[in-house]
């Protein structure tokens, strides 16, 4: 029988590499709590801290409430100012209010849609709620008020008319109502020859003084009223209600969207939202809502990716944040190292 010689046994290290021990690091590794426990009862922390911020809340409400300021129609705008009411209806039947340019979802005013170069989705869905200035918020209204003789003839004649004689006759309205002032209440405009219109804007002020206009504006073929966009488009195209939200600090230049009234703090968490209005090209831009509406997408975008973006997910490692937030618990884990 011949003699064989055994190999070498290798090194442990090499036998069983995986089992080799290595030394602990508390960067990598998590150790077991070995600390003092706190007791605590988890209903009466619940109990507690809702009874607690109900008080609070309850407190800072009676004594920081925000005022409840009456709202604003076109019968307390045409009673405050009738002549802005009256400039602003003029400029509603001949089609030159900020409404009759505004382009989509209103109408289709062409080069009116905010873009960044050819991505324009105000273009691609278009008008969604067709508003016609002119039949909407003057000459529709008129016709709903019954035993108006003089003012309904005033109504057939303008809308009988060749386009070109309505043009003439809202261009010499505009320029009177200019100058116009008022008596009593009531709109007064110097003598011109301005046809129908003279009578159906005066009609459309009485209308509006007495609270009329407000619901024959707010009608439609829902069951519930509570659609106020036209309302809403007439007000913004006066100065009147421009004035009310410039004096309250709600402009939009005044950081307005994340106000209440004065000088109290509304939607705070709105202020990236309305930071990017007050800075250019945004707050210049006939395409500002647009251009914000993009950067926000683009942020809340980088936002929910930020796991999966290297270098921005390896922020919170390299700042070691962490190591500050926890540092009770590492302290333990290096003393027993």
């Amino acid at each position: 029988m011949t003699d064989v010689e055994a190999p070498p046994t290798p090194p442990a290290a090499a036998q069983k590499p995986g089992r080799r021990k290595r030394k602990f690091n508390p960067d990598r590794d998590v150790a077991e709590w070995h600390g003092r426990y706190e007791p605590y009862d988890l209903i009466k922390e619940v109990v507690v801290a809702f009874l607690a911020v109900l008080v609070l809340v309850l407190l800072l409400a009676v004594l920081f409430s925000s005022p409840d300021d009456k709202q604003i129609t076109m019968k307390s705008w045409s009673s405050a100012d009738p002549v802005d009411f009256a400039q602003t209806a003029i400029t509603e039947l001949d089609g030159t209010s900020g409404t009759a340019g505004y382009g989509p979802p209103y109408n289709s005013t062409a080069g009116a849609s905010q873009h960044f170069g050819p991505i324009s989705p105000e273009s691609w869905l278009g008008v969604q709620i067709p508003i016609d200035t002119a039949q909407d918020f003057v000459v529709g209204p008129l016709e709903t008020q019954p035993n108006k003789a003089e003012l309904a003839a005033a109504v057939s004649a303008y809308t009988s008319a060749s386009s070109t004689q309505q043009a003439a006759w809202t261009a010499a309205y505009e320029k009177a109502v200019a100058k116009a002032t008022t008596q009593d209440g009531q709109l007064v405009v110097p003598a011109g020859d301005y046809g129908p219109v003279g009578p159906m804007i005066t009609g459309l002020t009485a209308m509006a003084q007495s609270g009329a206009l407000d619901s024959a504006i707010l009608s439609s073929d829902q069951f519930y009223g509570t659609d106020y966009t036209r309302p809403s488009l007439f007000l913004a195209d006066g100065t009147y209600f421009a004035n009310i939200a410039e004096a309250r600090h709600l402009g939009g230049d005044q950081w307005g969207m994340m106000n209440e009234t004065g000088s109290f703090p509304g939607q705070a968490w709105l202020w990236l939202y309305t930071m990017w209005y007050q800075i250019p090209p945004f707050n210049s831009s006939a395409s500002g809502d647009f251009l914000v509406w993009g950067v926000m997408m683009i942020l809340t975008l980088i936002l929910v990716l930020v796991p999966f973006i290297p270098g921005l997910r390896s922020i919170p490692r390299w700042s070691r944040l962490y190591r500050l937030i926890w540092r009770q618990h590492y302290q333990e884990v290096e003393r027993r190292t």
